[in-house]
């Protein structure tokens, strides 16, 4: 008798992807191991990519298109949609994709053979920059994690994210209780691994790359890599959008009231010092510690202008 293989709904969010999607939808096709329902939800787009997703679609049984839904105006609101509108309760593992990457033959296998093994709700890893020119890049995200990271960072990129039934359906479930709120959000993944973090669910980070992580021009958030991205995070933070998610995020999962974060929710200059010492709490990687540190206390002098 064959043996069952786990069913998963891959959740793609698409916007001007016609250049790259094909490639991404075929190494998500071509996982060994499971059977995958891909669930593909296009932002309006200017060429082609839903008339090409709805005839992909036709030529696979196993690939669906949203209808659409107005305009999204970035990922983070169309996964969320694809996480209202897709019958998560029928499936036994969820996974985020974008439409540029190239999915490892093995990546949904492994992360069920983790998630079993480790006897963990959610599974995250690292993955492979690439860019046009050749170039390659392991981006390292799987350091241990602390006890408040999840309110400052997320667990790598979303499009390594899989999800247990138990996880996906409790998720859906805050987020359809609180749409209006999570339009706030500007990084799903962010959302996703606080909300899994904050009420108990046991996550791994996977030092194992499962993907190659497409770069170019038109990524809404790429690697952290080289002293231009690192301007760039600063810049986010200093004119008050990183401090403005981290309140966001943790009034989203009823964080307020907690003795450690109501010691800074209000982001005064004497919180924000108060904060900086607790940069080992906050942050996984050794570097980023530092630079929270620094963070806080440039807020502080300069005055925190999170809206």
């Amino acid at each position: 008798m064959p043996v069952k293989r786990p069913k998963v709904a891959v959740l793609l969010a698409a916007f001007n992807g016609i250049q790259w999607i094909e490639e991404q939808l075929n190494s998500i096709l071509e996982q060994s191991g499971v059977e995958v329902v891909v669930h593909i939800s296009v932002d309006p787009s200017s060429d082609g990519t839903e008339a090409w997703c709805l005839a992909y679609a036709s030529r696979h049984p196993c690939v669906s298109v949203l209808p659409c839904d107005g305009i999204f105006g970035g990922a983070s609101r169309n996964f969320f949609r694809l996480i209202r509108d897709v019958a998560l309760d029928e499936f036994d593992y969820v996974a985020f994709a974008d439409q540029d990457d190239v999915w490892y033959p093995e990546k949904l296998e492994r992360a069920i053979l983790e998630i079993g093994n480790r006897d963990v709700d959610a599974y995250s890893s690292n993955v492979i920059a690439f860019w046009p020119d050749g170039r390659r890049h392991l981006l390292d995200k799987a350091q241990p994690q602390v006890a408040w990271d999840f309110l400052f960072e997320a667990a790598g990129p979303g499009c390594t994210y899989v999800f247990t039934h138990e996880l996906s359906t409790q998720l859906k479930a805050s987020i359809l209780a609180n749409w209006g709120e999570v339009q706030r959000v500007s990084l799903h993944d962010w959302y996703c691994y606080a909300f899994a973090r904050s009420r108990g669910f046991k996550w791994f980070i996977d030092p194992r790359p499962s993907m190659n992580y497409r770069q170019h021009e038109r990524n809404q958030v790429g690697a952290n890599t080289g002293i231009g991205s690192l301007i760039s995070r600063y810049k986010t933070i200093l004119d008050g959008w990183w401090f403005a998610q981290v309140r966001c995020i943790a009034r989203l999962n009823r964080l307020e009231h907690d003795a450690f974060v109501g010691q800074w929710l209000t982001l005064r200059r004497w919180q924000l010092v108060k904060l900086s010492f607790s940069a080992r709490q906050c942050r996984r990687r050794a570097r980023d510690k530092l630079f929270f540190f620094c963070i806080c206390w440039a807020a502080a002098l300069i005055g925190s202008r999170a809206r």
